[in-house]
């Protein structure tokens, strides 16, 4: 005996489609997508011109976002979130090293994609969106005023040594100055390959709002 073969055996699912549950899950992408290019396009992309990371955003974001939309049926809504939020936060990527700042920003992407995929009829409307008015308003203001950008910070990879010993502190920021033009206040220095003969270091400089940061600069 042949039993009838139901379309929706293939995805493990009863039906093909809500209308209701559908209709949220756009409302609330829609919502999500909102704030983020808020965040990632008139914050982030417009101070520091990085393309490679308003891929990394929006994506980190929509995954977050629909994993915890769609697994939040199961009953294990908050455990869920913080896990997740967890694992995404230790994250690293092995290839270049991630600034604090983009790291920051990352945080950001994945909290709203939490926030508003987690959301029950428990959380009001209006409690939705004063958490993503206040994620987004805070980033605004701390970023955006020229006065908070009036010093920043960049790696380098830095290729004269002898210029890295403490008495020759002085003609190293004079070269990075020269190098770069920026206004060096400080050197960190992280580590020295001498088999490359360079070192990475991180320089601290003045007026962080005239020029974007870059995630990694080199000095040779």
């Amino acid at each position: 005996m042949t039993l009838p073969i139901n379309q929706n055996d293939f995805f493990g699912t009863d039906r093909f489609m809500d209308p209701g549950d559908f209709l949220r899950l756009v409302t609330r992408l829609s919502l999500d997508l909102g704030f983020v290019s808020l965040v990632v396009l008139l914050v982030y992309y417009r101070l520091y011109k990085n393309r490679e990371y308003v891929f990394t955003y929006f994506i980190f974001n929509l995954i977050t976002f629909s994993m915890c939309m769609l697994l939040r049926k199961v009953p294990m809504e908050l455990g869920f979130a913080l896990g997740l939020f967890a694992v995404f936060g230790i994250l690293r990527y092995r290839t270049e090293e991630i600034r604090m700042r983009d790291l920051t920003y990352l945080f950001i992407m994945i909290g709203l994609g939490i926030v508003n995929g987690v959301a029950n009829k428990k959380v009001s409307t209006a409690e939705l969106l004063m958490v993503n008015t206040a994620i987004v308003g805070l980033t605004a203001l701390l970023e955006l005023p020229s006065a908070a950008r009036r010093y920043g910070a960049t790696p380098m990879l830095y290729d004269n040594l002898r210029l890295l010993q403490p008495q020759h502190r002085a003609e190293l920021i004079a070269d990075i100055q020269a190098r770069t033009g920026l206004d060096v206040m400080r050197v960190q220095v992280h580590r020295i390959d001498m088999l490359r003969d360079a070192a990475e270091i991180t320089i601290f400089y003045r007026g962080a709002s005239s020029r974007p940061e870059e995630s990694k600069r080199d000095a040779a």
